[in-house]
């Protein structure tokens, strides 16, 4: 006879007794009546408790009709205190690995799974809570990111300034030694859209300390700042550390994590990146990601080299060519000039469709894109040296044609019809149902809506519903969509909210530490054949916060191997129903606890 473990197992050898169908009947009542009592009493005992302590929980009766995954507990060591600024995927050990050819060595190269890491990461010695939003904009705890060569190297330019035990940040940059709010009124002066909702999401490629997209918040945009893993700069830690919006990431050989056709607006402050070079490559990149009516902003060289050209170690004659190349790389592009004023030029992305057209003529350069390339694959998708073309269908995809910020937080986007089940009502239904979600959130998590809550991540989002439902809070919202769901991504982008592709069986982009609160829903249930949890929730803890949150929603199946994990950890959980209360679904409400590493003076 074959059981359920595919093997074959005799008959007993002595038959069963036949039994008595009135006695078998009689027996059988009579214990599920006992077994009802059990329950009964059991789950009176239960509700007169609020909180369920994790330990406890593992050990007690199982709710699911399906026995629960059994993981047996286990401890993770410390790592040690060099790998403070951990980052598995852009990991400078391993940067002598590839090559320096357009700087693919700042790439994401994550390390094979027998190098994979199996410690947690420790935070720098004389670790703090950071300060709270928005008195963090303007300032951070040196200990938190103990890195001063910024300081030194762009004292000139008021970057940040280390005083006593704090960086403060007085909104500087190479290009604005007014300070950034002077930068952005001149810019504002010369986009008019970017005052009345109509301009919502922006990107930042070679962010610095994220001060542009810092005093944009105030605004009413919301930006991406996005800077390569450096040695010395930590840019994106720094933008983080003060409750900016940031990512790991460079333009170099593959697409940037993001859909097409998304941002409204794409910024560039003195980054350094070769816009003219390899065929144009880097800025076909930006073509690809600006949504159609979209504005890309320059500042820096060459704009303005009339006057600029002398600290530029270059002559004038060369700056101008460098100007008019990259004027016309531009027009191939669909590009136009929108506006022009000092040292900030501004060009929009053509929704007409008949400049598109004259792509496909013999000879062009660059040509359209061959429609085989899908122009929202972007997890380590090469670039290619073409123009992602719009699709002319997608009328009201164009900025012009989005309701305005906050209006289209509500209007179910154009792309929802690409969304296998996608719809407006879908859209509905989901808004709908987390709001009830994040309203009991709070009532469990009593500190999200409150300013210790700042940075946070849906770390397996659909329309960025969870986002939406807390978006008066003081808090941004990553939104991440994983690179093997369906593509919903784009509609976050139409809705106003910011988000990324990303596959967790790897590493996130960023730095340790920087996420208050990290959500997920589903996400073991929908991921588990694919990735291993232990590695899962290892880099949860490395991109969490000390005194951090996360928010598990998970079937019954997976909550208590996750608490065993979790305990592993150093977190501390408690077990909580959904808001209906439903058996086959449960919360983990944990807390990362604020350790020091063994050798820190700090313990």
């Amino acid at each position: 006879m074959k059981h359920k473990d595919g093997k074959y197992h005799s008959q007993p050898e002595k038959p069963f007794k036949i039994v008595p169908a009135t006695l078998l009947v009689i027996v059988l009542c009579g214990f599920s009546f006992y077994l009802g009592g059990i329950f009964c009493s059991e789950k009176s005992r239960l509700e007169g408790k609020s909180v369920q302590d994790v330990s406890k929980t593992v050990s007690s009766p199982k709710e699911p009709a399906v026995d629960p995954l059994q993981i047996k507990s286990m401890a993770f060591p410390e790592c040690s205190a060099d790998f403070q600024d951990y980052t598995p995927c852009t990991d400078p050990r391993r940067w002598r690995k590839y090559g320096s050819h357009r700087l693919t060595f700042l790439e994401r190269h994550c390390p094979p799974m027998s190098e994979r890491k199996q410690c947690l990461v420790p935070p720098p010695d004389g670790y703090k809570p950071p300060i709270r939003w928005p008195k963090s904009r303007d300032e951070c705890w040196y200990r938190n990111v103990p890195y001063n060569w910024i300081n030194k190297q762009k004292s000139n330019q008021n970057w940040l300034r280390k005083q006593g035990e704090k960086f403060l940040f007085p909104g500087g940059g190479t290009m604005f030694p007014r300070g950034v709010g002077a930068y952005v009124d001149l810019m504002q002066d010369l986009i008019p859209e970017m005052r009345d909702g109509t301009v919502r999401t922006a990107i930042d490629t070679g962010c610095g300390v994220a001060s542009w997209g810092g005093d944009l918040l105030d605004r009413g945009i919301l930006t991406v700042s996005l800077a390569p893993r450096d040695n010395h700069e930590a840019q994106v830690q720094f933008a983080l550390e003060r409750g900016i919006p940031a990512i790991l990431g460079v333009i170099s050989t593959q697409r940037l994590p993001f859909p097409s056709n998304s941002f409204d607006m794409a910024h560039c402050s003195r980054c350094l990146i070769p816009w003219t070079e390899f065929g144009g490559i880097y800025l076909l990149e930006v073509h690809r990601i600006l949504r159609p009516g979209g504005f890309w902003v320059l500042s820096g060289p060459p704009v303005n080299y009339e006057n600029r050209w002398r600290g530029w170690n270059t002559t004038v004659e060369e700056q101008k060519s460098d100007y008019e190349k990259l004027e016309g790389l531009l027009t191939s592009m669909c590009f136009k000039m929108y506006a022009k004023k000092d040292d900030i030029a501004v060009w929009q992305k053509s929704s007409d469709s008949s400049c598109y057209n004259k792509l496909a003529e013999p000879d062009v350069y660059p040509a359209k894109c061959d429609d085989s390339l899908e122009p929202d694959s972007a997890w380590y998708t090469p670039l290619r040296p073409c123009v992602v073309v719009p699709k002319p269908e997608l009328k009201k995809s164009a900025l012009e044609s989005l309701p305005k910020w906050p209006e289209r937080l509500q209007v179910a986007p154009e792309r929802i019809s690409n969304v296998p089940g996608g719809s407006s009502s879908a859209l509905k239904h989901d808004d709908g149902k987390w709001k009830v979600r994040a309203k009991h959130y709070k009532k469990l998590l009593p500190a999200l809506g409150t300013n210790e809550i700042r940075n946070v991540m849906d770390m397996n989002t659909v329309y960025g519903g969870f986002a939406a439902a807390v978006i008066d809070d003081p808090l941004w919202t990553m939104n991440v969509v994983s690179s093997y769901a369906a593509n919903t991504l784009p509609v976050v982008y139409d809705r106003g909210l910011i988000g990324t592709f990303h596959d967790w069986c790897e590493a996130f982009s960023t730095y340790p530490r920087t996420y208050d609160l990290l959500h997920l829903d589903g996400l073991f249930t929908a991921e588990s054949h694919r990735c291993d949890m232990k590695y899962v929730l290892l880099e949860m803890d490395r991109i969490l916060r000390p005194k951090g949150y996360a928010l598990i929603r998970e079937s019954s199946y997976f909550i208590d191997a996750i608490a065993s994990i979790a305990k592993g950890l150093k977190w501390s959980c408690r077990r909580e129903d959904t808001e209906y209360g439903v058996a086959k679904e449960k919360l983990l409400v944990c807390q990362k606890k604020l350790w020091y590493s063994a050798s820190s003076s700090s313990r």
